[in-house]
């Protein structure tokens, strides 16, 4: 569970980093980040991932160890003090 954690944080910006700086470019002496595509489908595909590795798979696996947890909880009958 912890390996997953870590290494969805790891992928996540490695991705984003990779994905950055290669549809970055230099148009007319100006620095364009994120703007160069080779086609629609390429930026659409991208930005669908990027989506995807960057706040869909965290949340999801916080979703998973979360719940969990709480089954662990509820299972051993772990009752709150008022």
């Amino acid at each position: 569970m912890y390996g997953a954690l870590a290494l969805t944080w790891i992928i996540a910006p490695a991705f984003v980093t990779t994905t950055g700086t290669m549809m970055t470019d230099i148009v007319e002496q100006t620095c364009v980040p994120w703007g160069v595509f080779s086609s629609y489908l390429a930026e659409k595909t991208l930005t669908s991932l990027v989506t995807l590795f960057t706040y869909l798979v965290p949340m999801s696996l916080i979703v998973f160890c979360y719940s969990r947890i709480v089954y662990r909880l509820i299972r051993h009958k772990v009752g709150l003090f008022i």
